[in-house]
């Protein structure tokens, strides 16, 4: 009895004294994966899905989990949050090459998101918190955007508001303006919580603490309603009949390149099914013809039986064609656009300018051969890259041509647009990429782009989808993936520049610099604080 005695008196001695610890291992354990969580949550906001009202509970718990602490804690947790929403947004990048390199992107680019959770953290203790962390996280998208290797803006949260309510900001100032609208209207709700429940609690709010709560969500959304009017489908110009070419692959991945004729005579194919379908009357004539990236990556120029294809194709359909070939020219490689007149033959060219490293060309080529060779001969010679905007006059109109790759930055779109773009062209090609979901962010892409500079954008891709955009950001046509098909639509010209186009790098400029001052004020607030408290 004496035993059992005892045994219950030390069970109820070691409850209270493990319970705590039990909650404080809990407690530590909560905001990691808060930050985890709320990074996946924003990427379920991406494309292909159109839940883009999920990106504002994403920051709200971001906000949540950053506010308060310190720098280096901010940094932790926001390497977290970008692991969270980076891994599976990018997963398409390993498909075909296996996960080294897709990892090795993921671990680098999240680095940017830690800098920014740092940043956060940091001006999360200033008046009107909200304003200073959004400002911090587009200051890290534009770093992204830039750095290395040229940058790489993909994931940037405009390019997830296709479907959005505030999608009519990105013609107020592009991308920038519209990604600070989002994070700021989650990180003020994370402030209008966190005040409801202080209110609840105590009884009492600052007034202005919570009207800097509330204007942080109710700014985001009049401003996007107040510039529907900047958003507009009419015709400015006249309007075109435009046909894209879909011609398919004969398989997915990267060993397509591998049947370059047949890619080529896949999209001749479908041109001439084309023109046949307008001879018999089933399909209106098209004023010209877009084929996508890679439709050609034999050189037209340099073999005279992928010369006679096109140009059989182009006769037959009797209006010009956008060719994506692969051309070689002193030596080195572009990938080029060629305008195909059915009675000249090529007539202009466009090489791609904003080319894709470790796809197109291979940075630290030596360093990366030496870990795996496999990697170096995927990308045997480097290609070069174009200096001069591309706009083709086609039957008297102007399209501006954005490669693929190209059209996740800002510059390269908004530079066609001030060189008289009526309509934009993104041909791409995403065969190396099976059935993943990066067609559709890609397609997300050029909503945005369309409603930015507020221009009809045209969509061929070698293998799908293929898509039809006008300038108010809706696809009128689609095709499937990995089949051979066709769109033809009359479109509308225009020549008008939004805010957006005018202004150009300005916006963004802007909110760098707010971001600059927010932590200036925060590291000078945080030196007085120490000061004060050695004396």
């Amino acid at each position: 009895m004496t035993v059992t005695a005892t045994s219950v008196g030390e069970s109820d001695q070691l409850e209270p004294r493990n319970a705590p610890a039990a909650r404080t291992w809990a407690r530590r354990l909560v905001p990691p994966a808060a930050a985890a969580l709320s990074g996946l949550l924003l990427y379920v906001s991406f494309p292909p899905r159109t839940l883009w009202w999920l990106a504002l509970p994403a920051f709200a718990v971001f906000g949540w989990v950053l506010r308060g602490r310190s720098w280096k804690a901010g940094l932790g947790l926001g390497y977290l949050f970008g692991l969270g929403f980076l891994l599976p947004l990018l997963v398409w990048t390993g498909v075909e090459v296996g996960p080294g390199p897709w990892l090795a992107l993921v671990v680098i680019e999240a680095i940017f998101v830690a800098l920014v959770g740092a940043g956060v953290a940091a001006v999360s203790k200033l008046p009107g918190w909200p304003v200073w962390a959004a400002a911090v996280w587009i200051a890290g998208e534009a770093a992204r955007a830039r750095v290395p290797f040229e940058g790489f803006p993909w994931g940037k949260v405009a390019f997830g508001q296709a479907d959005g309510v505030f999608l009519p900001l990105a013609a107020v100032g592009g991308t920038p303006v519209l990604g600070f609208a989002v994070v700021l209207c989650g990180f003020g709700l994370c402030e209008v919580v966190r005040l409801a429940v202080r209110t609840r609690r105590t009884g009492t709010v600052r007034r202005a603490t919570a009207a800097v709560g509330l204007l942080s969500v109710a700014v985001p959304v009049v401003g996007a309603v107040a510039a529907r009017p900047l958003v507009s489908d009419k015709a400015e110009d006249g309007s075109v009949t435009v046909a894209a070419i879909q011609g398919n692959v004969p398989r997915a991945g990267l060993d397509f390149n591998s049947q370059r004729r047949a890619v080529l005579d896949y999209h001749a194919r479908e041109t001439q099914r084309l023109a046949a379908e307008v001879k018999a009357g089933k399909v209106a004539r098209p004023d010209f013809v877009l084929w996508p990236e890679n439709s050609s990556d034999i050189d037209p120029f340099a073999n005279p039986d992928a010369r006679a294809v096109i140009d059989t194709a182009a006769k037959a359909i009797g209006v010009p064609i956008s060719v994506g070939g692969v051309v070689e020219r002193d030596g080195k490689l572009y990938n080029e656009q060629i305008l195909w007149d059915p009675a000249k033959g090529p007539v202009d060219t466009y090489d791609k300018r904003q080319i894709q490293p470790f796809g197109e060309y291979l940075p630290l080529r030596s360093f990366i051969g030496a870990i795996n060779k496999n990697w170096t001969a995927m990308v045997r010679q480097d290609f070069s890259r174009g200096t001069e905007p591309g706009v083709f006059t086609m039957d008297g109109a102007k399209v501006g041509l954005v490669t693929c790759y190209e059209a996740a930055f800002d510059w390269t779109v908004r530079s066609e647009v001030i060189d008289g773009a009526q309509l934009i062209s993104v041909p791409s090609n995403n065969a190396t990429f099976d059935r993943s979901e990066m067609t559709y962010q890609q397609l997300a892409m050029s909503r945005v782009r369309a409603v930015e500079h507020s221009r009809t954008v045209t969509v061929p891709v070698t293998s799908g989808v293929s898509a039809m955009i006008m300038p108010d950001g809706k696809i009128t046509q689609k095709t499937g993936m990995f089949v051979a098909d066709s769109l033809v639509q009359k479109v509308p010209l225009r020549s008008s520049q939004t805010p957006a186009t005018r202004l150009g790098v300005l916006p963004e400029i802007a909110l760098v610099l707010v971001a600059a001052g927010g932590l200036g004020w925060a590291f000078g607030a945080g030196l007085r604080g120490r000061r004060a408290g050695d004396v």
